[in-house]
């Protein structure tokens, strides 16, 4: 393994936390300044402790972090957050090119599909 390859489970992490509208809501409200989890959960039809939940979803994933200002907890999103969900969605596309061009190249140099496109005609294939 590559050493900045993200692991398994800290992807799972990562796209678990994305795969929810409200947790993807709550990042984006976060990006454009820090607020508090009481303010956040004024935003949604859910209780605070539901609101609660979803940050420490986004927050074990990495996606946030908090931090305690007087009697509130200030989420704010993490600055590389966005770069290692990048990451990982740059990991999986090159395993599939990379699949992808390795199938290319052996029905390129398969015999047999260069045997069927010689019978092949414009009537259909030859018998």
């Amino acid at each position: 393994m590559v050493v900045d390859e993200l692991s398994d489970e800290t992807v799972d992490r990562l796209f678990h936390a994305l795969a929810d509208t409200t947790r993807r809501d709550i990042l984006r409200r976060c990006v454009r300044g820090e607020l508090s989890v009481s303010r956040l959960a004024e935003a949604y039809p859910m209780s605070f402790a539901a609101v609660q939940k979803h940050v420490a979803v986004l927050e074990r994933a990495g996606l946030v972090t908090k931090q305690r200002s007087g009697r509130e907890q200030l989420v704010r999103t993490d600055p590389d957050a966005v770069g290692r969900a990048r990451q990982a969605l740059d990991e999986l596309e090159s395993a599939w090119r990379g699949r992808v061009d390795r199938m290319a190249r052996l029905l390129a140099e398969d015999p047999a599909t260069e045997e069927n496109e010689a019978n092949d005609t414009p009537e259909g294939p030859r018998r």
